[in-house]
């Protein structure tokens, strides 16, 4: 830093204090500029003695080669200070000094070097939005965007500064090129923290050249082959469209609704407009027209518009609206309530129709309801009407959803009840045919109403289903011995109910199979010995009791396997009959056979 810096010189106006940005930004205080022309007279005779001195030590000493830095030529301008004063030089500012309140690309607003610059590309026609991810800060600028930075100057390119590089600071420096007198020679305009807003003229040679050029938007491109004498600062060759009145956004901003953008003012009248809608600062793409209708992508988030003015002969300008409200959720509208087509009466089946929504959902789901309650499980757009809901009314709710919308629901009209007849039994049905293995039995079916009802059979034992068993007719089998047969009936009619207690025929007896009892007697003097074999179709080996009887003599005897054997003794000689009487069962008749027999002398 210069002494007379360090030294806080004085002018006319008070004390120029060596503040941060100044230094960084390496200014100078106009009025101060010709005391530092003689404090470098001074330094320069110190600086070539302290040339000479080091020269010297180094030889005498053999240290590393080094090159004496001198102090840096004077090259930086200062053409005009503030907005006001450079406008009344004649040198612009594009209108940032009524418009430096907002702030652009996300900086700080106000005197900012960055807030500035952006500022500058926007009017330049580039979308109120970083096109860059990461940090904001000056530095950063020709990093972020190195594909499109280099060393060479040109009109409407941002002059940037790295930090530390050339008097620069830690925050670094940008600046709007507005004028490349030579490849040697610039004229920027620029704003600073905590400062104003100045045009200046700076010379490669000054110590104050930028660390590069970034080319967003170059309004020309000047390639100097070599040195020129320095001019007097021009203005660009297209003066800008001015933009008067901001333009802004009407319209609800909610998901679903249509915004429209303003034009705003200009001075002069432009001859065309383009837009750019921008969500959270982002562009969105293809939105490029006075209306938007916001989407669920943009939920959440505030929208803004830039519009670039352009017209002949002028140099296009873009402003950018305030940033709405954040986007809410959507909401639906009925157009037309959901009814319920179909007629109310059991098994017969409701349909929903007529609902329609703006805009049109993306799902539709239905909540049925009888008597008042919700029919659990069951969201589909018809109902049957089953015996539970005879009786009751029934009513539909509509349910509709979709990404970026508020679920929206409308209920339906109630039915009448739900009507149901019942079918009535008037002669009871009946069960004909013989409790016997083998044996077909039938139902002798009733009287009922109405009389076109359906009727399905189903036949059981002990009350348990036979399987298969499910017509008119039924013929007993081995595994019905010992039980009882009955038959339900079913009856069923669309629109009503069963009858209270459905009807059931059966028999009295039990199923029972009949028994042949086969005697072998054989006569001796004055004895009888008899063989007996009791078989029944559907049993295996009989068991039981039998009485046999030989005259005036009985005897009861135990089936084994279905065998016996008795004698009688001592009987009177004669021919006479053995009887035997078997005993009825569970699971089979009673059986008696008689056969003669000689007893001898």
């Amino acid at each position: 830093m210069d002494v007379i810096l360090k030294s806080q010189a004085r002018h006319a106006r008070g004390r120029w204090v060596c503040c941060a940005n100044c230094c960084e930004m390496g200014l100078e205080c106009p009025k101060v500029a010709p005391m530092r022309r003689e404090a470098r007279i001074v330094r320069w005779w110190s600086t070539l003695a302290s040339s000479v001195l080091v020269a010297t030590l180094l030889v005498v000493s053999g240290g590393a080669e080094q090159t004496a830095r001198t102090a840096p030529v004077a090259g930086s301008t200062y053409l005009c200070s503030g907005y006001s004063g450079c406008r009344s030089a004649g040198y612009s500012d594009d209108g940032y000094g009524a418009n430096n309140g907002r702030m652009y690309w996300l900086m700080y607003s106000g005197h900012n070097c960055t807030n500035y610059a952006a500022y500058r590309m926007i009017r330049a026609g580039m979308p109120n939005s970083r096109p860059w991810s990461g940090s904001g800060m000056a530095y950063n600028w020709g990093k972020a965007m190195k594909s499109i930075t280099d060393t060479k100057p040109a009109v409407g390119a941002i002059a940037w500064w790295d930090r530390y590089h050339n008097g620069i600071g830690s925050s670094g420096h940008v600046a709007y090129v507005e004028k490349v007198v030579s490849a040697t020679e610039i004229v920027i305009s620029e704003d600073s923290w905590n400062g104003t807003f100045h045009w200046r003229s700076i010379t490669r040679s000054s110590g104050r050249w930028p660390s590069g050029f970034i080319h967003f938007r170059d309004v020309k491109q000047v390639e100097p082959e070599g040195p020129t004498e320095p001019t007097e600062p021009e203005q660009p060759v297209d003066p800008p469209i001015t933009n008067t009145a901001a333009p802004a956004i009407t319209g609800e901003p909610q998901v679903g609704v249509p915004l429209t953008v303003s034009r705003g003012s200009w001075t002069p009248s432009p001859s065309s407009y383009a837009y750019q809608w921008q969500a959270g600062g982002v562009a969105i793409g293809g939105a490029t027209g006075r209306t938007f209708t916001p989407t669920a992508d943009q939920l959440g988030k505030t929208v803004t518009v830039s519009v670039t003015a352009t017209k002949k002969g002028l140099r296009s300008a873009t402003a950018t609206t305030p940033a709405t409200a954040v986007v809410a959720k959507g909401a639906y509208a009925n157009v037309t309530a959901p009814a319920l087509d179909g007629t109310p009466m059991l098994d017969e089946e409701l349909t929903v129709v007529g609902g329609s929504w703006s805009p049109a959902p993306e799902t539709i789901t239905y909540r049925w309801r009888a008597g008042g309650k919700v029919i659990q499980g069951h969201t589909e757009s018809s109902l049957v009407l089953t015996p539970k809901l005879a009786g009751k009314r029934v009513s539909v709710v509509e349910v509709v959803k979709g990404a970026g919308f508020a679920n929206a629901k409308m209920p339906s009209v109630s039915t009448e009840k739900v009507w149901e007849g019942q079918i009535e039994v008037t002669t009871p049905f009946a069960l004909a045919g013989k409790p016997e293995l083998g044996e077909q039995l039938t139902v002798a079916p009733g009287e009922y109403t109405p009389a076109d009802a359906e009727v399905t059979y189903t036949w059981l034992r002990d009350g348990v289903a036979i399987p298969d068993a499910v017509g008119p007719t039924y013929v007993t089998t081995a595994a019905d011995l010992g039980a009882q047969i009955t038959v339900s009936a079913a009856l069923s009619r669309d629109s009503y109910l069963p009858p209270a207690e459905a009807p059931l025929a059966g028999l009295e007896e039990l199923i029972r199979t009949r028994p042949t009892v086969s005697l072998r007697p054989v006569g001796k003097r004055r004895r009888v010995a008899v063989g007996i074999r009791v078989t029944a179709p559907g049993l295996g080996p009989v068991e039981g009791r039998l009485l046999v009887r030989f005259g005036t003599k009985q005897e009861w005897v135990t089936l084994d396997k279905g065998r016996a054997r008795v004698v009688f003794a001592p009987v009177a000689p004669g021919v006479r009959k053995v009887r035997a009487f078997l005993q009825a069962g569970q699971t089979a008749y009673g059986a008696v056979e008689r056969i003669p027999v000689r007893v001898l002398r």
